[in-house]
């Protein structure tokens, strides 16, 4: 997507959002968003896709990728203060983006049905990149010299890290599955729901 320019490529095959921060102090986008909800769903996902969504549809077959976190599981959508302008927790705001990014592609995925573009997300397992820059617990003496060398040997390289999403944006048995949650190369079974799709087009009005 570095080089890819709208008005000159036609055609787009595979759209893989990736983008992602974690665990920031509180922040705003230069838009209002908080940083979290902002960067892991609203610019980075939601837009970027919907901008992209005609190409997309006259590149047919084509696929859209959507990359979350198992932390989604602890996320909850906060749809009276999505925004966390009333509260504010470093870990709540990123599994509430997580969680969106898990309930937009099942969305997506039933707007999109029969269209020929296939929409799926997935969890590429904790990879050694700087998403961890601002965590915490990695900051403390306990997690630099205790907790971090014991969950080190877990994390994967970004090499191994990538493998779920080259096998969500290529593999030849996926061409007509859609609105799934991937892990390890494996099909995981989530809830789908209308919630974040709906909140994110009222935060952008």
């Amino acid at each position: 997507m570095q080089n890819f320019k709208k008005d000159n490529d036609k055609h787009l095959d595979i759209l893989i959002n990736n983008a992602g921060v974690m665990d920031c102090p509180k922040s705003l986008t230069k838009d209002g968003f908080e940083m979290q909800i902002g960067v892991n769903h609203f610019w980075r996902h939601f837009l970027l896709t919907n901008l992209l969504i005609d190409i997309l549809r006259s590149s047919t077959p084509s696929r859209i990728i959507i990359l979350s976190s198992l932390v989604h599981g602890f996320g909850s959508i906060n749809v009276v203060d999505l925004n966390s302008q009333n509260s504010y927790g470093r870990s709540r705001a990123y599994c509430q983006s997580k969680l969106a990014n898990i309930l937009f592609p099942r969305e997506l995925a039933k707007r999109l049905n029969g269209s020929g573009v296939t929409v799926n997300a997935l969890h590429p397992r904790i990879i050694n990149t700087e998403l961890f820059r601002n965590w915490r617990l990695f900051q403390t003496e306990l997690g630099k010299y205790l907790t971090k060398p014991l969950i080190w040997p877990f994390i994967k390289s970004p090499k191994s890290g990538a493998q779920t999403s080259l096998y969500a944006s290529l593999d030849p048995s996926l061409n007509h599955i859609t609105g799934q949650y991937f892990s390890d190369c494996r099909p995981k079974d989530e809830k789908a729901s209308k919630c974040a799709w709906a909140e994110s087009e009222v935060d952008r009005a």
